[in-house]
């Protein structure tokens, strides 16, 4: 058979198939996301997710200690206080969870980049990610929150904020914010979009932020809806944005490239707890070979135009890239 043109030759070894690969995956591009919680000598396990963690501030050390040991320099931390209420005043408090967590880790590794998670369903006794009139999020009192959440963030020494509400306008809300008080350097990453998803039962256990009514599709996207997405995204470049997260990752792959294609920001993937709960329970199940599928999926990330990939495989994931499984 007379074939010139023979795409197996590019395939014949490893050397040459590292040499033409297409997608590269390097270390710098990871996010781990981190729960901190308060109280004292805490490291509590997380059901839904094995290998996760609770961490209390004395002990949020062993986590950031395991991830520079594994090569990964960015973490994003996502509160959990001892009290509620309804406007989630400790989400703002220069004293809450996350403020101290941010200055801990600050002390402990300074070379880390430490990203905040900027919403209020963590901390509101009824769970929604804003505060309420009657049974609604209204979203313009909330607004004010999130730019005093940011900024108390920023503070006491984030070095970039990402709010996850999906309020319309809050980007803008924050970087008016951060600008009149000195911070105009202060990336924002915006949960440009953010989906209804039932892949968020995991984290909702982790961090007890399930809505005590109701759900939060009158404010999070529906899922049918790509062109929304790409509106979604353009608001937030125009109000200030510096990087769109697109969340969850894997069953929206399609908007990382669309995404990618309609901006000249950088998008970031966010491979959330539902993604991790499902290759755990696969892999402690031997159904599929744990390793290979999470490097598939970060590499599909990736692949679709994602420059940073927020996971809780990035340890994991680093150690895969150095050993040449992946990268």
């Amino acid at each position: 058979m007379n074939m010139t043109t023979r795409p197996r030759r590019l395939r014949s070894s490893e050397a040459l198939r590292r040499m033409v690969r297409e997608t590269r995956v390097d270390a710098a591009s990871l996010v781990y996301p981190m729960f901190v919680t308060d109280g004292k000598d805490k490291k509590e396990p997380i059901e839904a997710m094995p290998g996760q963690y609770r961490y209390s501030l004395d002990r949020m050390g062993e986590a950031l200690d395991m991830l520079a040991g594994a090569g990964v320099n960015s973490v994003m931390l996502f509160g959990i206080p001892t009290q509620k209420d309804p406007v989630g005043s400790q989400a703002y408090a220069a004293d809450g969870i996350v403020q101290r967590a941010v200055n801990r880790a600050k002390v402990l590794h300074p070379e880390m980049y430490v990203i905040t998670d900027v919403c209020m369903c963590e901390y509101t006794s009824h769970g929604h990610c804003g505060v309420l009139c009657g049974h609604e999020v209204d979203n313009d009192k909330t607004l004010g929150l999130l730019a005093k959440t940011a900024l108390s963030h920023v503070e006491a020494g984030a070095d970039m904020v990402a709010p996850s509400d999906m309020m319309d306008g809050r980007v803008r809300a924050i970087r008016e914010a951060l600008d009149a008080n000195g911070f105009t350097n202060k990336p924002i990453m915006s949960y440009a979009v953010k989906f209804a998803s039932a892949f968020y039962g995991p984290f909702r256990e982790a961090a007890g932020s399930a809505p005590s009514f109701g759900d939060r599709k009158g404010y999070q996207m529906d899922f049918h809806n790509r062109r929304e997405a790409i509106k979604e995204a353009l608001l937030d470049v125009e109000e200030g944005a510096d990087i769109l997260m697109v969340k969850p990752a894997m069953a929206y792959l399609d908007l990382v490239r669309e995404v990618y294609d309609a901006t000249n920001l950088p998008v970031a993937a966010y491979s959330v707890s539902g993604e991790y709960a499902m290759v755990k329970a696969a892999a402690a199940n031997g159904w599929i070979d744990e390793e290979r599928v999470m490097c598939e999926m970060a590499v599909a990330a990736f692949r679709a135009g994602a420059g940073i990939y927020i996971s809780y495989y990035a340890p994991e994931l680093a150690r895969c890239i150095r050993e040449g499984k992946i990268g």
